[in-house]
């Protein structure tokens, strides 16, 4: 058999400290508090970050491959009417790029996701 005597001196060792409530004194609440308000002021004092919106990137990547796409197949394509007509599709797949861009900035929002953050070195100890 267990012995049940254990089992209710633990049970009444953890009621009474579920019970304690230690109040932190006003000295140290007054030095956390000014402590806090101490980084809240350094932090605002901190200049701002330098932000680098990249939504365009993609847009101009794709503009490159594809002009670049077609100036080759002018250059390269013997046929005039094969390599117009290969120029003009790559010409449509680069509009249709930067069509999809604006697109995407205005619907998804993407202008906030593709930013990057350049921050100041020397944050507050």
């Amino acid at each position: 058999m267990r012995d049940n005597r254990s089992d209710i001196e633990i049970e009444e060792i953890i009621r009474s400290s579920m019970k304690m409530t230690d109040v932190p004194a006003p000295e140290l609440n007054n030095k956390l508090k000014a402590a806090l308000y101490q980084q809240e002021a350094a932090l605002h004092k901190r200049p701002a970050a330098h932000t680098l919106s990249l939504w365009y990137l993609p847009m101009i990547l794709n503009l490159i491959t594809f002009s670049l796409l077609a100036l080759i197949a002018l250059m390269m394509i013997e046929n005039i009417y094969l390599s117009y007509f290969a120029a003009g599709i790559c010409f449509y797949i680069g509009i249709a790029g930067i069509l999809l861009t604006i697109t995407g900035v205005k619907r998804a929002n993407i202008k906030e996701e593709i930013t990057i953050r350049i921050e100041k070195r020397g944050v507050m100890a």
